[in-house]
C-alpha cells in the first residue's frame, strides 16, 4: 500500500468510504484563506499606499477591518452555523469573501478596500467556524484528532508562508494579483462545498444578539480610538469620547453576559487559572508576532529600500520556524514538562528576539535581522503548539466549544488591537523624533511620520532629499522603542504565567 493510500485510509471511518478524506481536503483548502488574510496583507500595504494613496489610518484599516470583523463575528457565526446549517453558513461566508475580493481587485481607493476587508473578515469567521463543525461532525475518535492536527498544520503553513508568497506575487505582478489568488482559493473551496452534506446542531443555543452587538461596538470604538489618537491628540475630545465609549460598552457587555441565560461569553470560565493565563498570553503573542509582522514590511521597504519580494524573503526568517517549533513544544508537553514552563519559556524567547531587533538599523548586515527573527519565530511557534489545547483542556466537556470560541475571539481581538497599537506607536515616536530634528521648515512632521510608518516614502524622499537621513534616523529610533516595549511586555508575561500557574499548596 502506498503512503498516499495509507494517509487516505487513516482519515476514514473504519477504513471504508473515502468521503471523510474528501471532506478533510475541502476543509484544508477552505481554512487556508483565513491565515492568509491575516499574515499576507501587511506585506502589501506600502504598495497599496503608493498606488491608491490614503492616510495612515486608512492603510491600517486594510488589516484591522479584517481582524476586528473576524473577532467580532467568530462566536456569532458558529451559533448561526449550528442552528441553520454548517454547509449553508460556509457557502454564505465563502460567497461573501469572494465578492469582497472581486471588489478589492477593482478598488479605486483605499477606503473601498477597508470596507471589503471588513466583509472578508465576516466571511472568514463563517468559514472557520462552519468548517470546524463540519470536520468535527464527520470524524470521531483518533481520526478526529488527526483531522484537526492536519487542519492546524494548514493554518500554520498559511500564516507562515503567505507573507513571502504574497510579496513575491506583488513584485512579479502587482498587489491586486495577490487578492486574485485568494479569490481562486476561496472559489475552489466553494465549489468543493457542493460535495458536502448539510449538518446542524438541534440543541444549539439562541444567538446572543445584544451581547454580540455590545462586544462588536466596544471593540470597534477601541480600535478607532487607537488609530485616531495620534492624529487628533491623545487628550482631544474625540479620543476621550472614543475610549470612554469603548470602556463603557465593554463594561455593559460584561454585566449583561453575567445575567443572560444564553451568554456569548461564559465569563465563569475565566475563574480557571489556566484558561485565564492562556488568554493573557494572547497579548504578547499578538504584540510580539502580529504587530511585528505588520511593522516589518513598512520598515524594510521604507527605511531599507527593499522590494516586495525581498521583504517577503526576509520575513520568512520570522515565519518559517513557526512550522517546526510546535512539534518541539508538543513533545515537551507529552514528556511531562509543565505547561507553565513551556509558556514562560516561549514568551521569554519572543522577548529575546524583540531585544535582538533593538540593534536593527537601516544598513546592517542580513544576520542582524535574521537571527532575532528566527528566535522570535521559534517562540511564537512554541506557543502555537500548546495554546489552543491548553485553552480547553481544563474546562468541562460541555463548555469546550464555548472555551474554544472565546479563546479564538480573544486572540483575534488581541491581534486587531496590537496591529493598531504598534503602527500608532511607530507614528507617534517617529513624529516626536522629527519634531526635534533639524528639518526644513516646510516638512509637515505629522504627514512625514505617517508616510514613514506606512512605508510609503518614495515621494517624501524625493521632495526632501536632504532630510532623508533625519527621516531614517527617526523611524529607526521609533522601531527600537517599540521593540523595547515588546521586550518589557514579554518579561511581564513570563512573570504572570509563572505566578498564575504556580502549583497550589495543599490546604
Amino acid at each position: 500500500m502506498s503512503s498516499t493510500e495509507s494517509l487516505a485510509r487513516g482519515f476514514t471511518v473504519g477504513g471504508g468510504s473515502r468521503r471523510p478524506a474528501l471532506v478533510l481536503a475541502i476543509a484544508a483548502v477552505a481554512v487556508l484563506i483565513v491565515p492568509m488574510g491575516v499574515s499576507g496583507t501587511p506585506v502589501l500595504l506600502p504598495r497599496i499606499g503608493a498606488d491608491l494613496g490614503g492616510s495612515l489610518a486608512q492603510l491600517q484599516w486594510v488589516v484591522n477591518a479584517y481582524n476586528v470583523a473576524a473577532a467580532s463575528c467568530m462566536l456569532a457565526t458558529g451559533v448561526l452555523a449550528d442552528r441553520y446549517g454548517r454547509r449553508r453558513a460556509f457557502r454564505v461566508g465563502a460567497g461573501l469573501y469572494v465578492v469582497s475580493l472581486v471588489v478589492t481587485i477593482a478598488a479605486p481607493a483605499t477606503v473601498v478596500i477597508d470596507v471589503c476587508r471588513g466583509l472578508a473578515g465576516i466571511g472568514a469567521a463563517a468559514i472557520v467556524t462552519s468548517m470546524t463543525a463540519i470536520v468535527a461532525d464527520e470524524f470521531t475518535g483518533p481520526a478526529r484528532a488527526r483531522a484537526f492536527a492536519l487542519v492546524g498544520v494548514v493554518i500554520g503553513a498559511g500564516l507562515a508562508l503567505d507573507p513571502t508568497i504574497s510579496g513575491a506575487i506583488a513584485q512579479l505582478f502587482d498587489w491586486r494579483t495577490v487578492f486574485g489568488v485568494h479569490a481562486v482559493i476561496v472559489g475552489v473551496a466553494l465549489l468543493g462545498s457542493l460535495l458536502l452534506r448539510e449538518s446542524r446542531n438541534p440543541s444549539s443555543v439562541r444567538f446572543d444578539v445584544p451581547g454580540a452587538a455590545m462586544f462588536t461596538t466596544g471593540l470597534l470604538l477601541l480600535t478607532i480610538g487607537t488609530i485616531e489618537g495620534p492624529r487628533a491628540g491623545w487628550l482631544s475630545p474625540l479620543t476621550i469620547v472614543l475610549f470612554t465609549g469603548a470602556m463603557a460598552t465593554l463594561a455593559l457587555f460584561v454585566g449583561y453576559e453575567q445575567r443572560t441565560a444564553n451568554p456569548m461569553f461564559d465569563l465563569r470560565l475565566f475563574a480557571d487559572r489556566q484558561f485565564l493565563t492562556v488568554n493573557l498570553v494572547n497579548i504578547e503573542f499578538a504584540f510580539g508576532f502580529i504587530g511585528l509582522l505588520l511593522l516589518l514590511p513598512a520598515f524594510l521597504s521604507g527605511v531599507g529600500g527593499l522590494g516586495d519580494g525581498e521583504t517577503g524573503v526576509r520575513i520568512l526568517f520570522l515565519t518559517a520556524p513557526i512550522l517546526l517549533a510546535p512539534l518541539l513544544s508538543g513533545r515537551l508537553l507529552a514528556a511531562g514538562v509543565e505547561l507553565r514552563f513551556i509558556l514562560a519559556g516561549s514568551l521569554a524567547v519572543i522577548g529575546l528576539g524583540a531585544f535582538g531587533l533593538t540593534f536593527l538599523d537601516a544598513d546592517r548586515t542580513l544576520w542582524v535581522l535574521a537571527l532575532p527573527l528566527i528566535v522570535t519565530g521559534l517562540g511564537v511557534g512554541s506557543l502555537n503548539g500548546v495554546m489552543d489545547g491548553a485553552a480547553v483542556s481544563t474546562v468541562p466537556n460541555q463548555s469546550s466549544g464555548m472555551a474554544a470560541g472565546m479563546f479564538n475571539t480573544n486572540r483575534l481581538a488581541a491581534e486587531a488591537s496590537a496591529s493598531v497599537l504598534v503602527v500608532t506607536l511607530i507614528a507617534s515616536f517617529t513624529r516626536a523624533q522629527l519634531e526635534r530634528a533639524p528639518l526644513p521648515p516646510e516638512v509637515d512632521t505629522a504627514t512625514a511620520s505617517d508616510k514613514l510608518a506606512s512605508g510609503d516614502v518614495g515621494q517624501l524622499f524625493t521632495d526632501f532629499p536632504d532630510a532623508v537621513p533625519g527621516f531614517i534616523d527617526a523611524n529607526v529610533s521609533a522601531f527600537h522603542q517599540v521593540m523595547w516595549i515588546s521586550t518589557a511586555l514579554a518579561a511581564f508575561s513570563v512573570t504572570a504565567v509563572l505566578v498564575l500557574l504556580r502549583p497550589r499548596r495543599p490546604s
